[in-house]
C-alpha cells in the first residue's frame, strides 16, 4: 500500500481553512491563482508547515499550470482526498468548478480543526464525491490513504466502492453499525453474535441508516448532519435567471430605445414629441402646450 498522510497538527488546519478561503475569494476578484500563491503565503502563521508548501506550490503551478500536481508531489502534507478534488476542478471542460472545490476543501480542513470523527469525515468526503458526481472508484482509493482513518476502516471503505450500485449505502452502514449488531443480536436471541467485520459505526448512525432504506442518500446525509452535527458540505450554487445589467449601461439603452422611437414616428409621419417633455415643478402644463401650427 501507498504511503498514507499523516495526520497533522490542529494549527495547520485551522491556516489550511484560511488559505483555501482566501485563494477562493482572492480567485473570484479576478486574480491569477500565480499571483495569489505568491502573496497568501506571507499570511499563513509562519510557525506552520503551510507556508512552505504554498511557495512550492507556487513554484511547480508555473511549470505545470495545476495545483493539483504539485499537491500530489506533497502526500505528507495535503491528503490525497485534497488533491482528488482539486484534480477533479482543474479537468477541462469539468462541471465541478474550482471555486466550489476550494470550498469543500475549506470546510473540510474546519471540521478537521475541531474535533473530527472517522464516521463524520467520512460522510463529509463521500456526500461531496456523491453530489458532485466525482467518481466513487477514485474517490474512495483516495479517502482511504488518510491515516486518519485505521485498517479497518480502509479495509471498509475499498470493498464498500465495489459494492455501490448493487447493494445501497444505508444498507452498507447498518450492517457496520453497533445498531445493527444489537438488532441481529436479538432477532436471533444470540446475544453472543459476533458482526461480520469490524463495526465502524454506532449506535446513531447505525439507526439513521436503516430508517433512510430505498431512499435519496442525501436524504440520509442531511439527517445525519441534523441529529449529529456532522459537516454540511457546500453545494453548487445556481446562477439567477435574469440577466443584470450595470446601472450605468441600462441608462444609456433607455436613452437609445426612446432615440429609436422617435426615429420610428418621424419615418412613419406621426411625431409626437408631448411624451417626452418635462412638467416644470409648479405642476402646470402651459410649458408642455404644443405650439400652434
Amino acid at each position: 500500500m501507498s504511503t498514507l498522510t499523516p495526520v497533522l497538527d490542529r494549527e495547520e488546519y485551522i491556516e489550511q481553512s484560511h488559505f483555501f478561503l482566501t485563494f477562493r475569494e482572492r480567485l473570484a476578484d479576478n486574480s491569477p491563482s500565480q499571483e495569489v500563491l505568491s502573496t497568501v503565503s506571507e499570511e499563513i502563521l509562519a510557525t506552520t508547515k503551510l507556508p512552505m508548501a504554498i511557495e512550492f506550490l507556487a513554484q511547480d503551478i508555473k511549470i505545470n499550470g495545476r495545483m493539483s500536481d504539485g499537491m500530489a508531489h506533497l502526500r505528507h502534507y495535503f491528503t490525497p482526498f485534497q488533491t482528488f478534488v482539486t484534480a477533479q476542478a482543474e479537468q477541462e471542460y469539468s462541471r465541478f468548478d474550482q471555486f466550489l472545490a476550494l470550498e469543500i476543501l475549506q470546510k473540510e480542513a474546519e471540521y478537521r480543526s475541531g474535533t473530527p470523527s472517522p464516521p463524520g469525515l467520512f460522510f463529509y468526503q463521500f456526500e461531496c464525491i456523491a453530489r458532485n458526481r466525482l467518481g466513487y472508484d477514485d474517490g474512495m482509493t483516495a479517502m482511504s490513504q488518510d491515516q486518519f482513518y485505521d485498517d479497518d476502516w480502509r479495509d471498509w471503505m475499498l470493498k464498500t466502492r465495489l459494492q455501490l450500485g448493487t447493494i445501497e449505502l444505508a444498507d452498507l452502514i447498518y450492517y457496520r453499525s453497533q445498531h445493527g449488531l444489537e438488532e441481529r443480536r436479538r432477532e436471533t436471541r444470540n446475544p453472543g453474535n459476533q458482526p461480520a467485520g469490524p463495526l465502524c459505526f454506532g449506535v446513531r448512525e447505525g439507526r439513521i441508516a436503516k430508517a433512510n432504506r430505498g431512499k435519496d442518500p442525501l436524504y440520509m446525509f442531511a439527517a445525519l448532519q441534523r441529529q449529529l452535527g456532522y459537516p454540511t458540505v457546500p453545494r453548487h450554487k445556481p446562477k439567477a435567471d435574469g440577466f443584470e445589467i450595470h446601472p450605468v449601461l441600462d441608462q444609456r439603452l433607455q436613452r437609445l430605445e426612446q432615440s429609436l422611437k422617435v426615429l420610428q414616428m418621424e419615418i412613419k409621419g406621426s411625431v409626437d414629441l408631448s411624451e417626452f417633455y418635462k412638467l416644470p415643478d409648479d405642476g402646470s402644463s402651459d410649458s408642455a402646450q404644443q405650439p400652434a401650427t
